[in-house]
């Protein structure tokens, strides 16, 4: 099953394109919720290139490694990549003063479809924020 989520960011599509790809950027917004953060990224931005984020509980409880390898880069409007054996694509669709990030990717069988798309989202609603403090 393939879940999606969105939002609508009003930041130019080099600055919007820019938060998703740069490390440093990353580590800013790739968390769900407070109590979580990114304490490494790193980004090889080419078809057959690595990506990998260190998610982390804040109290140290707990943590993981978000790891898997681009299948496409059109810049600045699709990421296509593989993890864990699942697909994901991400959708840079730009509009007049605003760009549309989508996100489509395959569920994993532990958790609910809704926790993951919430999950999903809410990270996804944080990326927004940081984007649109930065432009």
């Amino acid at each position: 099953m393939r879940i999606q989520v969105e939002t609508e960011i009003n930041a130019p599509i080099g600055t919007v394109w820019k938060c998703w790809t740069t490390p440093e950027d990353i580590m800013q917004w790739n968390a769900a919720s407070d109590d979580w953060h990114t304490t490494a990224a790193t980004v090889d931005l080419r078809e057959g290139g690595v990506f990998s984020s260190r998610m982390e509980a804040r109290d140290g409880s707990m943590g993981f490694d978000f790891t898997g390898e681009y299948t496409r880069v059109a810049e600045p409007t699709v990421i296509e990549a593989t993890f864990g054996g699942r697909f994901l694509r991400v959708e840079f669709i730009e509009r007049a003063g605003s760009v549309l990030v989508r996100e489509e990717f395959d569920a994993e069988d532990t958790h609910p479809v809704e926790m993951q798309r919430s999950g999903w989202q809410a990270i996804l609603d944080r990326f927004r924020r940081h984007v649109e403090a930065q432009a």
